[in-house]
């Protein structure tokens, strides 16, 4: 997929850069790509490598540095998906027609080459057009915007279908050069941010559906039940609106 045009959009200061968005117009709607860096061609299953990332389990995300779970000559270098360079993908291809639903789909292994590599807030400039310094994204403004029209039928769409969407302020803490916490402020969420994560969760939606169809064992992630002490304290919280809920230990 050399020739398909297609940007990263991640934080100013990120370097392990893993996924990338492409997005065409159809006669029927958009054929929207979702591309992860494939690091399963660099790290076998049962090498050392595989071995101490299981150990690390997770990256450590700390205020001002990353505790990678891989070495940076894979997660920052080889693996991430720099800017005009050739790499490794597994894509999760869709198209999706004018009311936001996924109509076919095409899960492949693929090589990428990124022609943009692109920040958050300069997205959400671009798309404002607010009067930045954002002369090098362009010729990419017709993508963005019709990146912005898809993202918004996504969501609504999960709207209809009972999404909720916890968009809670989030803190970010602000360090002196010795590493001192000097102060804390609120991280800006734009709608480049809900971009992606509307990208993300229809290609995480898609190929759970492709798995769920062929029936072939699939690991997922869930949310356990609840703990019974906070759902009583909800169950009194939301009595005082007048709201009730029948809860039992087995079914929530």
């Amino acid at each position: 997929l050399r020739d398909v045009l297609m940007v990263t959009i991640d934080g100013a200061t990120a370097k392990d850069l893993d996924d990338a968005v492409s997005l065409e117009r159809t006669d029927d709607g958009y054929r929207l790509g979702v591309h992860i860096a494939d690091v399963s061609h660099y790290v076998k299953e049962g090498s050392a490598l595989d071995k101490e990332a299981l150990a690390r389990g997770t990256s450590v995300y700390l205020a001002d540095r990353v505790i990678p779970m891989l070495p940076h000559k894979l997660s920052n270098g080889i693996c991430s998906l720099n800017e005009g360079e050739d790499r490794l993908a597994l894509s999760c291809i869709m198209d999706i027609d004018s009311e936001g639903r996924v109509t076919g789909h095409k899960i492949c292994e693929t090589v990428i080459c990124v022609d943009k590599r692109m920040t958050y807030d300069k997205v959400y400039e671009t798309l404002c057009n607010v009067d930045a310094d954002t002369d090098d994204y362009k010729e990419f403004e017709a993508m963005l915007q019709d990146m912005l029209k898809l993202s918004e039928l996504i969501r609504n769409r999960r709207r209809e279908r009972g999404s909720i969407d916890f968009d809670f302020p989030e803190a970010e803490i602000m360090l002196s050069e010795e590493g001192e916490p000097i102060e804390i402020g609120i991280r800006d969420r734009n709608p480049a941010h809900k971009l992606i994560e509307d990208f993300m969760l229809s290609a995480n939606e898609t190929i759970a559906e492709d798995y769920y169809w062929q029936e072939l064992p699939f690991e997922f992630r869930v949310h356990d039940k609840p703990d019974s002490e906070k759902l009583s304290k909800l169950k009194g919280m939301i009595e005082k609106f007048g709201y009730y809920f029948k809860t039992s230990k087995d079914d929530i």
